[in-house]
Formats: structure tokens, C-alpha cells, sequence
């Protein structure tokens, strides 16, 4: 609803930018930050945006057989790449905002809302960090995005809640599983 007003995919990078900056800002603790074992994130987040990928190509199939609605919705997502050449929102998905919505929602927001709770408590901070993300996306008015942010939130959210030191193996799934399904491999 605002694509006559500015271009989506600038409006994006700067909001990724800022909400990163905020949350380096106002982080209880940036030892996250630190990258352990290098390689092996990598290859698990090369790993995990092609699995999701695939995911996402069966859950296209089914949704399609399932709901009329579906494939007009993701048609709807693809249509996003007008507006700017297909190389810079390549570039604009690889290195600012699949990383900065990782690196905020669940290096910062989910993080950030774990430590109200007991240690055996902090599935809530998953599930509150999922909604959110979920919902945040209903702007688009697109139950098919909506849907899509949800599935992916809830496998990148139950990695980080279980094993938060993958954080950077996350931020290369984003990264990499949003230029996959965008752009190399549409669904």
C-alpha cells in the first residue's frame, strides 16, 4: 500500500539499518557477537536456507492444491522486484536486510525477552518473538507472506532458542534463503 509513496526495497535497508543500530544500542550484552567456529556456521546456514527453500517449494505445492488464494499471494510477493535492478536487491537482501532481521529479531528481540524469564521458562520469549514477527508482516495484507514469515521465523526462532550461539549461522540463512527465494530460485 505504500509502493507509490517510496520504493520498498530502500525503505527496507534503511529500516534494517536502523533497528540494527538500535538494538547494538540497547543490547544487554553483545558477547553474541562473537563468531565461533567460523566455517561450520556457514556451511550450517548455506545448509539451512537451501532446506528451507525446499520447504518452502513443497509448501507452495500443497498451498496451491489447498487454497485458491495462494498462488495470486505469492505472485503478489514477487511482484516486489520492480522498482529497482534485480542485482542491487540481490545485494540489498545478502548483506543488509536478511542479516539485520536476524540479527534483530532473534539476536536482539528474542533474546532481549528471554532474559524476563526463568531459564525454564524462555519457550515464551520463542513464541512471543514469533508472533510478532509473524504479524508484523500483515501489513502486506498477504496471508500467503504472513504464513511465509511465520515458517521461517519458527525454524530460525527454535534454532536460536536452543542453541543461541548459531546466531551467525542464522544470519546466513536469512541472508542467503531470502536471495534464493527471491531472485535465484523463485518458487
Amino acid at each position: 500500500w505504500t509502493k507509490e509513496i517510496t520504493n520498498f526495497w530502500i525503505t527496507m535497508s534503511v529500516s534494517a539499518i536502523v533497528l540494527t543500530t538500535l538494538a547494538l544500542r540497547f543490547s544487554s550484552d553483545n558477547t553474541f557477537l562473537d563468531i565461533d567456529r567460523p566455517v561450520f556456521q556457514l556451511l550450517l546456514g548455506i545448509f539451512l536456507a537451501f532446506a528451507l527453500w525446499g520447504i518452502f517449494w513443497i509448501g507452495d505445492k500443497l498451498s496451491t492444491m489447498m487454497f485458491s488464494f495462494a498462488r495470486p499471494e505469492v505472485d503478489a510477493v514477487y511482484s516486489m522486484k520492480e522498482g529497482l535492478p534485480i542485482w542491487l536487491i540481490t545485494i540489498l537482501l545478502l548483506f543488509i536486510i536478511g542479516p539485520a532481521e536476524e540479527f534483530f529479531w532473534r539476536g536482539f528481540i528474542q533474546r532481549e525477552i528471554a532474559g524476563f524469564f526463568k531459564k525454564n521458562q524462555r519457550m515464551h520469549a520463542f513464541w512471543i518473538t514469533l508472533i510478532v514477527y509473524s504479524l508484523i508482516h500483515i501489513w502486506s495484507m498477504n496471508f500467503m507472506l504472513v504464513m511465509a514469515a511465520f515458517v521461517a521465523g519458527f525454524v530460525w526462532g527454535i534454532i536460536y532458542r536452543f542453541r543461541p550461539q548459531l546466531l551467525p549461522a542464522l544470519i546466513v540463512s536469512h541472508a542467503l534463503w531470502d536471495v534464493l527465494v527471491f531472485v535465484v530460485f523463485p518458487i
